[in-house]
């Protein structure tokens, strides 16, 4: 049986052009949403995200009270941000 490592947080840098870091999506820990929830609307909107890794960054969201789930150019971020809370997620502000 082998067991998988939490997948790593996105860190893409977007096109390195030099005009500011990464933007990052966060998600918060909340009182009502299920991991099963969490998971699904992770995977269901991140692209290489499944069930199972989302289940990964539920729990680190649990566990830490917050979580980096994508990063990378600002269009992309909002986009994924939306997505998210329009999913019922708690999501912290968009961060640079």
């Amino acid at each position: 049986m082998s067991t998988l490592a939490p997948p790593r947080e996105r860190l893409d840098r977007g096109d390195r052009s030099g005009t500011g870091g990464a933007w990052r999506v966060i998600v918060l820990n909340d009182d009502h949403n299920t991991f099963d929830g969490v998971a699904f609307a992770l995977s269901d909107v991140l692209p290489g995200v499944d069930f199972q890794a989302g289940m990964a960054l539920a729990n680190r969201i649990h566990a830490s009270g917050r979580a980096i789930v994508w990063s990378g150019e600002r269009d992309q971020a909002e986009l994924y941000w939306e997505e998210l809370a329009g999913r019922g997620l708690t999501m912290a502000p968009l961060e640079r």
